[in-house]
């Protein structure tokens, strides 16, 4: 539990289950593939119930990342991690999805007063972990309404699940799809 006696205890170990459910449930309905990347965008004081940027927590990144990474793994599927309003949104992925995608990579290091808890916790716990300026992912996951549509190929498809919040923070999930294209006399898959 969250050691906050003032908020209504958080239970990260839920928080983990949740964002492994909401992750799986993504790939699947996604139909994500290797190489492909999500783009998570997370506010962790609002999933404490407080506003956005005000109360931050290492230990509900950590929850949220670890359930998203345990869903991702052996999937091929990368995971790029949004920074806040401070860093422009800028991301933290990992060098090697950085090169894959030809990102711009720029100097900063995320903390939690500049960047946020989750960005600056991915930071720490990527395995070779950069900053780049912006991404183009395939699918998205949007805890405490940070927007990630800037980070997202168009066209944006939203996710409907069972699980509406994680904590106290809205959660909204998007999958991509190519534009079609053709007018009237065009067919589609």
């Amino acid at each position: 539990m969250i050691s906050d006696p003032e908020k209504d205890s958080i239970c990260l170990e839920t928080i983990k289950n949740q964002c492994f459910e909401v992750t799986q449930a993504l790939l699947e309905v996604g139909k994500l593939k290797p190489g492909q990347i999500i783009v998570l965008g997370c506010s962790t004081s609002e999933v404490r119930g407080e506003s956005i940027g005000s109360a931050g927590s290492k230990e509900i990144a950590q929850a949220i990342l670890d359930g998203i990474r345990e869903a991702l793994e052996g999937t091929g599927v990368a995971l790029a991690v949004q920074c806040c309003e401070h860093l422009n949104r800028c991301l933290v992925v990992e060098r090697h999805v950085a090169e894959r995608y030809n990102l711009t990579e720029v100097t900063v290091i995320p903390v939690p007063n500049a960047g946020g808890a989750a960005a600056a916790t991915a930071m720490g716990t990527f395995d070779d972990p950069i900053v780049v300026e912006s991404i183009q992912a395939h699918a998205g996951i949007d805890i405490g309404d940070t927007f990630i549509g800037m980070h997202l190929k168009p066209v944006v498809v939203p996710v409907r699940l069972p699980i509406k919040s994680i904590g106290h923070a809205h959660l909204t999930v998007a999958r991509t799809r190519p534009k079609l294209v053709g007018g009237k006399r065009a067919v589609y898959p």
